[in-house]
């Protein structure tokens, strides 16, 4: 069982999405996002979002993301960060904040 300190060391970060496009070698539909974080710099992720989002809807979005995981190879791509999302039935709902923030602000 998961405890406080496993998820103290997550690290759950705001980053700003500098390109979207599709996922074509992706077994689900799925985007390719490259984003900003900040002073973490620019990690990549693929992200199964796309009953909700098109690509140029993304671009320039703020999202939270879990960073500092070991990367994860999905097909041929290589992805750096997980994006955190609510499921609802229309598919995933990105979490987001409510203001602008710098890239690589931490989520508290």
């Amino acid at each position: 069982m998961p405890t406080i300190e496993d998820f103290q060391d997550l690290q759950l970060r705001v980053g700003t999405v500098l390109t979207a496009e599709a996922h074509v070698g992706a077994r689900r539909p799925a985007y390719l996002l490259l984003i900003n974080f900040g002073p973490l710099g620019e990690m990549q992720s693929s992200a199964q979002i796309t009953d909700r989002y098109q690509p140029e809807e993304l671009v320039g979005r703020q999202v939270v993301a879990v960073t500092g995981l070991p990367p994860l190879n999905i097909g041929d791509f290589r992805s750096d960060v997980l994006i955190l999302g609510a499921l609802t039935a229309s598919g995933v709902v990105l979490l987001n904040t409510d203001v602008a923030v710098d890239p690589g602000s931490e989520v508290a």
